[in-house]
């Protein structure tokens, strides 16, 4: 193993990009309080909007179809429908920029 050809970290399985197949507890926990924030967000600007007595329509389509972090499943918190793996759903840790995009609907039945 010593000598010209010892074995590097991307030689040796990739080590540097591998990812846990499932979220660990505190990746959850900040995946939980992200959404409550987003939910937050979404009742404060809808109670100011409705102090002044306006509303807006992508706000009320956000209530109609999203629901709040307490009404989700943890399958849906903490995963997402993909069609390409097993059992159609991956760990949510898995998609790219996964903090930052808002995964709250997936398929009826998935």
């Amino acid at each position: 193993m010593f000598g010209a050809f010892r074995i590097t970290n991307p030689l040796n399985g990739g080590l540097l990009w591998k990812t846990p197949w499932r979220l660990s507890r505190f990746q959850k926990y900040r995946q939980r309080q992200r959404l409550r924030a987003v939910d937050d967000v979404v009742s404060t600007v809808e109670a100011a909007l409705a102090k002044k007595g306006e509303s807006v329509q992508a706000l009320e389509r956000w209530r109609a179809e999203m629901p709040t972090e307490a009404e989700m499943l943890p399958k849906d918190k903490y995963t997402i429908f993909d069609r390409k793996v097993k059992r159609y759903r991956k760990g949510i840790h898995k998609l790219p920029k996964w903090t930052r995009v808002s995964q709250r609907v997936n398929p009826p039945g998935y």
